[in-house]
């Protein structure tokens, strides 16, 4: 568990690398940074979560959390590419929650997808984007 979950954070790191050379990532669609029951994923995240993220984790990138539901845990991201073009699996993102996480199957590595027109079907109308979940996950956001 504990390989997975690093060979995740190196692959999010090698990402993150590579997308900061050619271009700024974008914030991720106001439908994510507004919730009543989880915490936002965001610029808005870093003043909900008590101080926990760190600018030294995320530099000049936006924080955010998102929350899994099947581990009750937040878990620390930040946007690494947005938009994404709407080619291969992504994992739906619904007011900052989501099903699986690291180290389940299920989690596709933070490609996300928001219902952005609520027809509940992956269109060209949705929003993709990636934003990777930095283990470790914690009780609390």
């Amino acid at each position: 568990m504990n390989r997975i979950c690093s060979t995740l954070v190196v692959y999010a790191l090698a990402l993150a690398g590579v997308s900061a050379c050619d271009q700024r990532p974008l914030s991720p669609s106001p439908m994510s940074l507004t919730s009543t029951s989880t915490p936002p994923v965001g610029a808005a995240a870093a003043a909900t979560s008590g101080g926990a993220l760190s600018a030294a984790r995320f530099g000049d990138r936006t924080p955010g959390v998102v929350y899994v539901a099947s581990q009750g845990l937040y878990y620390d991201t930040f946007v690494v590419k947005d938009p994404l073009p709407m080619n291969g699996k992504f994992q739906l993102l619904a007011d900052g929650q989501t099903e699986f996480g690291p180290g389940q199957p299920g989690y596709l590595g933070g490609r996300w997808w928001e219902d952005t027109n609520h027809n509940g079907i992956q269109d060209p109308d949705d929003h993709y984007f990636l934003c990777p979940l930095l283990p470790p996950g914690r009780p609390a956001p």
